[in-house]
Order: structure tokens, then C-alpha cells, then sequence
């Protein structure tokens, strides 16, 4: 059996919210957070194409980002950030996430401590980052920079470059 694949972007914001569920799965983390959000926004319009679908999603969630600060941040794009799991967790759902969590070596100790030193500096963020080849003590270092520079809306920034990059998708 091949790997789930998107639909025709054409007809995304007509198919059933599971679907449309599903396709979101695929483009991010599984998440009924990022479901509640993100359905609406693809069934408000006919899509040309998964880069426009994703640019409309992006801002969706840059507004939200907008109105939240470290002082009255907003719960709901906690969430929505949130579903990306930690770094060095053992269970992961989404595929792409799994790919990169294989690839850390390394100290889990050390990191599920730093993952706890993170959160206590930023309630309800997750720390993020693209793997990228890169290895666990590099992480590690970038990590500890982010939690002594302490800029809550610059790390609200960083999540949602990791939860929505930049996609070229040709569908």
C-alpha cells in the first residue's frame, strides 16, 4: 500500500471535514486544534494550489500570532503550536516528524531536561526546530541560546516557521 497522498487542491474545500482533516495531517501535525482552525480556511475559497492553500493558513495563524503576547498569549495558538511534538519524544505522528526524531542521537537525558527548562521559560511553547542534518549537540546549543534570550514572541515565530515552512508543492 503507497503513502497517503493530498488531494486534487481543486476540490479541498468541498470534500468532508475528515478529508480535509486528513489532508492537514499530511501538510502538518496531526492536530483537532489545527483541524478546528484550518478546515474553515480551506473551505472558504476555491484553492489554485496547495502554496496559496498553505500562504492562507500561514496568515490565519500570523494573526492569531499577532494578538499574542508572552504576558495574554492566546490559548488556541498555543495549541496549534503545541501539537508539534518534543524533540527526542518516543512516540510521534506524523511521519515527517518521526523521519526527524530517527536522526538525534545522543543524550536523551540531557535533552528531555532542556525540553523542561524550555517550557518553564515559555508556558505552553514547545521547542522547535529543523533538524536538518543537524546533530543533537548542535541542538542542544541552539536550544539553550533560545532559552537565555528569553523573547517569547520570537520564539512564537520560530514555531510557526517549523509548523508552516516554506512549501513548493506542485498539486
Amino acid at each position: 500500500m503507497g503513502s497517503p497522498a493530498l488531494p486534487n487542491i481543486h476540490y479541498l474545500g468541498i470534500l468532508p471535514d475528515s478529508r480535509k482533516s486528513a489532508a492537514l495531517d499530511l501538510l502538518f501535525e496531526p492536530s483537532p486544534e489545527i483541524h478546528s482552525y484550518l478546515i474553515p480556511v480551506a473551505a472558504s475559497r476555491r484553492y489554485s494550489s496547495y502554496n496559496e492553500f498553505i500562504d492562507r493558513c500561514r496568515e490565519t495563524l500570523a494573526s492569531m500570532a499577532a494578538k499574542s503576547t508572552a504576558d495574554s498569549p492566546n490559548q488556541h495558538l498555543l495549541r496549534i503550536l503545541g501539537s508539534h511534538p518534543r524533540l527526542g519524544a518516543k512516540k510521534v505522528e506524523s511521519a515527517q516528524s518521526a523521519a526527524e526524531q530517527a536522526k538525534l542521537g545522543g543524550d536523551s537525558e540531557a535533552l528531555a531536561r532542556l525540553n523542561r527548562e524550555y517550557e518553564d521559560k515559555f508556558p505552553g511553547l514547545r521547542y522547535v526546530v529543523f533538524v536538518n542534518g543537524r546533530g543533537r549537540p548542535e541542538i542542544m546549543e541552539d536550544m539553550k541560546a533560545r532559552i537565555d534570550r528569553g523573547d517569547f514572541e520570537k520564539e512564537v515565530d520560530a514555531a510557526l516557521h517549523v509548523l508552516l515552512p516554506p512549501f513548493n508543492l506542485t498539486r
